[in-house]
C-alpha cells in the first residue's frame, strides 16, 4: 500500500463530513421524541404497558409490509425468541456466518445449540451460498427428514443468513438451499431496517427477521430490538414468550411456558415512534452520504467502496471501505490516523471463528471472512450528515 493511502483516506472522509469530531454513526433527533417520551413520563406508562408499543409495532409493520411485528428489549433476544418459538432444542447446529457481530452466535447458545460457522462471499459479504451447498453435499446427511452433521452426528436444523451493514445478503439463494435440506431460515435484519430486494423487505424472506434497534442503528429505541413475520403462530407464540409466558386472568399470575422478561418498555417505544417517523428522511440523508463517498472514493486506485448488490436497495447503515490487498497493518494505519485526527473507524467484527468461546465450535474452511476481516474499515456514517433544512421541515 501506497504509504500515503492513510492520509489521502483521513482526507477525503473529511471532505465529505466537514471538519470536527466524527463518531461511526450516532443518532440523531429532530421530530417528536421529546414529545413522546415526555407523554410516557407525564402518564406513569414507561415499562411494558403503553399506547407506544403497539403505536412503533404498526409503524413496523407497515414499513416492512410484515404481517407482524413484536418490539423487543434487543435484537439479540429477538434472534433468541424467534429460535425458541420454531423450536431450536439443546445441542442442534445452527448455521450461522462466522462474520457477523457476536450476538447472533450468543442468541443461539443461549437455546443450548451449536453455532456451526459458515463462511461470506465477498460482494455482499453475507453467507455464500455455492460453498455452503458443496460443504453441506460434502459433510452431511438426510436421517428422515433430518440434517446430521457426519462428523459430530448432531442434527443442523436451522440457518441465519445475516444482512451486514445494510446489504441484504443473497437470500433467495439461501433459501433455496435451506429448503433442499430442510433448514429453518431465521434472518438476522439487526442492520438491515430500510433494506429491500426487489421491492421486498430484509426479514421477509424467511419464517422471521430480527431487528435492532441500538443507539448505533439507523433508527434506536435507545436499546431494543423487534422480530417481524408473516406467520400468525409463530408471532403469537413469540409474543407470549416475551412477556414471561403469562396466560390472561383478572388478577392471578399463572405461566404456561419458561418465558422471558423480553417485551420492549413504553419508554423506548416512544422513542422509536418518533424515530420510525422520519426513517423515510434518514434513508435518504444515507444514500446522499454514499453517493458522495462513492464518488470521492472511486479515485484512490487501492480502494474501493462496498456497494449494494444488484436488484436491491440497501440503507447503507455503515459505509465501508475495503483495501485492494488484505493486510491488517495497513489497515490499523488508517485507522490509527484517523483516530488522531478526530474520526472514529472501525475494522469489522473479528471472525466468530476466532474468538474465545467459539474457536472449538464446528467450521467450514474460511477464507473469504479472513480477507475481509483484514481489510474492511467502516467510516462515518451517521444520518444526519445530508439532511438539509428541506428534510429537517
Amino acid at each position: 500500500m501506497n504509504k500515503n493511502i492513510p492520509k489521502i483516506v483521513v482526507k477525503t472522509i473529511r471532505s465529505v463530513v466537514g471538519p470536527g469530531r466524527h463518531s461511526l454513526h450516532e443518532p440523531f433527533f429532530f421530530g417528536n421524541e421529546w414529545k413522546y417520551v415526555k407523554k410516557t413520563l407525564d402518564d406513569s406508562y414507561v415499562s411494558s404497558v403503553g399506547s407506544f408499543i403497539k403505536k412503533f409495532e404498526d409503524k413496523l409493520k407497515k414499513f416492512t409490509g410484515s404481517k407482524y411485528a413484536i418490539a423487543v428489549v434487543n435484537g439479540t433476544a429477538a434472534l433468541h425468541l424467534t429460535m425458541k418459538a420454531c423450536g431450536i432444542k439443546n445441542n442442534e447446529e445452527v448455521l450461522v456466518p462466522t462474520l457477523t457481530f457476536i450476538g447472533t452466535a450468543n442468541a443461539i447458545t443461549y437455546c443450548g445449540a451449536i453455532p456451526h460457522f459458515i463462511d461470506c462471499e465477498l460482494s455482499t459479504l453475507g453467507i455464500d451460498p455455492i460453498a455452503l451447498e458443496k460443504y453441506l453435499k460434502k459433510n452431511t446427511k438426510k436421517v428422515g427428514k433430518s440434517l446430521i452433521n457426519i462428523k459430530t452426528k448432531r442434527k443442523i436444523s436451522a440457518i441465519i443468513p445475516v444482512h451486514i451493514f445494510g446489504n441484504i445478503c443473497e437470500i433467495e439463494k439461501i433459501n433455496q438451499i435451506a429448503k433442499k435440506f430442510n433448514l429453518i431460515v431465521i434472518e438476522d435484519a439487526a442492520e438491515a431496517l430500510g433494506t429491500f430486494l426487489k421491492k421486498k423487505h430484509a426479514g421477509n424472506f424467511g419464517i422471521a427477521g430480527c431487528i435492532s434497534f441500538n443507539g448505533n442503528k439507523i433508527l434506536t429505541t435507545g436499546g431494543g430490538g423487534a422480530i417481524i413475520t408473516n406467520n400468525k403462530k409463530l408471532s403469537d407464540k413469540i409474543r407470549h414468550l416475551s412477556t414471561t409466558a403469562k396466560t390472561k386472568h383478572s388478577w392471578e399470575y399463572i405461566h404456561d411456558h419458561v418465558g422471558y422478561n423480553y417485551r420492549m418498555p413504553n419508554l423506548n417505544a416512544a422513542l422509536g415512534l418518533a424515530q420510525v417517523e422520519n426513517l423515510k428522511k434518514f434513508l435518504q440523508s444515507k444514500r446522499k452520504l454514499f453517493a458522495e463517498y462513492n464518488k470521492k472514493f472511486s479515485n484512490i486506485d487501492s480502494i474501493k467502496i462496498l456497494k449494494e448488490p444488484e436488484n436491491s436497495k440497501s440503507n447503507y447503515w455503515l459505509n465501508s471501505i475495503i483495501l485492494k490487498k488484505p493486510s491488517i497493518k495497513n489497515r490499523d494505519k488508517i485507522i490509527k490516523l484517523a483516530k488522531e485526527n478526530n474520526i472514529y473507524l472501525r475494522p469489522v467484527w473479528r471472525p466468530l471463528h476466532m474468538l474465545r468461546p467459539y474457536k472449538s465450535m464446528p467450521c467450514m474452511p474460511i477464507k473469504n471472512a479472513n480477507a475481509i476481516y483484514k481489510s474492511l474499515i467502516n467510516i462515518p456514517s451517521s444520518s444526519f450528515y445530508f439532511l438539509n433544512k428541506k428534510l429537517l421541515k
